[in-house]
């Protein structure tokens, strides 16, 4: 799980420090800054899938998870003198990540901090990664990737928290896909681990773009799993049809009763009032040709997918999505209440809510979406949902830069900082329309 992010530098963010929740809300206005959070974490994803470990970043390209151009386009105000920094902190929830040294220690539930800083355009930088393990020790690996002629230091902490090690490198040491270090034999052994760690971190991250893919009136499915449903829904189908095949269960939150994958699908739609009835169907057997067919009502007629409303293949993929990767996964979410009626947007912050407790799954969502933030409210102040697991933040951007926000909700669901104009002035809006109104019946008077 992501606790912490520190950025500077990056695209309009000249400095960023969040700390996220277990469900975390990015709000604000447009071209504010809010996706740029979710990009900046996209980049390293794609950067540590990269088959060139010689690249430090990896920006983007066509069909790829994000296109940032050149240094130049995603640096503060194009300033390319400027170095980009980042300090990224998360908790581990492998239970047995192996420390290699003279006495094995197995870490539980863990932080991790990596930071980098000053890396700039030509690739030059310096690292440094900790780990603390618990409250009264704290273990650090330094590592320092300086310019020419200068000193690589490492400095491991023993169990006996005494033992320091230093090594000289005369040679110029680039950065290797950001994260990973020179192959030498004396300090590899020591930050494999974290390597390792982060690793598993970027691994751990699923992102859903804003915009799905259009229903198809039939899928082909050949017994793939895809690791996801795609950035654009485009393999929803394919994932419950694998979940299905392997005899997935998960369970249905208000009865706690465990129910075959696509079950639990269908009940969300229809509890979110899209639907009555949604299945997937094999035309022929031995085909892999399927239907995926809904019923609006229950004395409705089946129709494809392709057929009913937009809305329900735009949250399809969010639910299957919140329901297929592995439990302690990270789910980056760009505008999920897009083409959704108001009242599946506050039903869709509930399946946000529930899914996340129950499968340890965080969730950092970008939304304009007004019902969507007061229905995470409305489940503090019922106490349905811990006001500590819920981050929310309001983006803004003053001349250029963007700034954030901590919206501070009490444990009664208030937000005692609730910015001017958070989504409009509905007040305003309600009073030109009365006034409006006014003024027209008053002139109808002295016709």
């Amino acid at each position: 799980m992501l606790t912490e992010l520190q950025l500077s530098n990056f695209k309009s963010w000249r400095e960023l420090d969040i700390k996220l929740g277990r469900v975390t809300g990015l709000f604000g206005t447009n071209s504010s800054g809010k996706s740029s959070i979710l990009q900046f974490l996209l980049m390293l994803k794609q950067t540590k899938d990269a088959t060139d470990r010689g690249l430090v970043l990896d920006l983007g390209g066509q069909n790829q998870l994000v296109n940032l151009g050149s240094y130049k386009s995603l640096i503060y105000k194009h300033q390319e003198d400027l170095p980009l920094k980042w300090d990224i902190k998360w908790f581990s929830n492998n239970s047995r990540e192996l420390y290699e040294n003279s006495v094995d220690v197995i870490f539980r539930n863990k932080e991790i901090k990596v930071r980098t800083l000053s890396l700039n355009h030509s690739a030059s930088g310096y690292f440094k990664i900790a780990k603390k393990f618990d409250t009264k020790k704290e273990y650090k690996v330094e590592i320092y990737v300086p310019k020419k002629n200068t000193i690589y230091d490492g400095r491991i902490g023993k169990p006996q928290g005494i033992d320091y090690s230093l090594k000289r490198f005369d040679t110029l040491l680039s950065p290797i896909k950001t994260y990973l270090f020179p192959d030498d034999e004396s300090f590899k052994p020591y930050i494999a681990f974290i390597e390792s760690a982060y690793e598993k971190l970027m691994d751990n991250i699923y992102y859903l773009a804003p915009l799905r893919e259009y229903p198809q009136r039939e899928y082909q499915w050949r017994g793939s799993s895809p690791s996801s449903v795609g950035y654009r829904g485009e393999y929803t189908i394919h994932a419950i049809l694998a979940a299905t095949f392997r005899n997935e269960t998960q369970i249905i939150p208000e009865s706690n009763e465990e129910k075959p994958f696509q079950e639990v699908i269908a009940y969300w739609l229809k509890k979110l009032g899209l639907i009555h009835e949604f299945k997937l169907k094999e035309i022929a057997e031995g085909t892999g040709l399927f239907h995926a067919l809904v019923k609006k009502e229950p004395e409705s007629t089946e129709a494809f997918l392709t057929d009913v409303g937009f809305g329900v293949s735009q949250v399809l993929p969010a639910l299957v999505l919140l329901y297929y990767v592995p439990e302690g996964s990270i789910i980056l979410m760009e505008q999920p209440e897009i083409h959704l009626h108001p009242s599946v947007q506050s039903g869709l912050a509930d399946v946000i809510l529930q899914v996340s407790k129950q499968r340890n799954i965080q969730v950092i969502v970008e939304s304009h979406s007004e019902h969507l933030l007061q229905r995470f409210q409305r489940r503090v102040a019922e106490e349905s949902y811990p006001v500590d697991d819920l981050k929310l933040y309001f983006c803004d951007s003053q001349q250029g830069e963007s700034k954030l926000m901590d919206l501070e909700m009490d444990e009664f669901g208030d937000i005692k900082n609730y910015p001017d104009n958070f989504f409009g002035d509905e007040m305003a809006e309600m009073a030109a329309t009365h006034k409006a109104a006014l003024k027209r019946k008053m002139q109808a008077q002295t016709k």
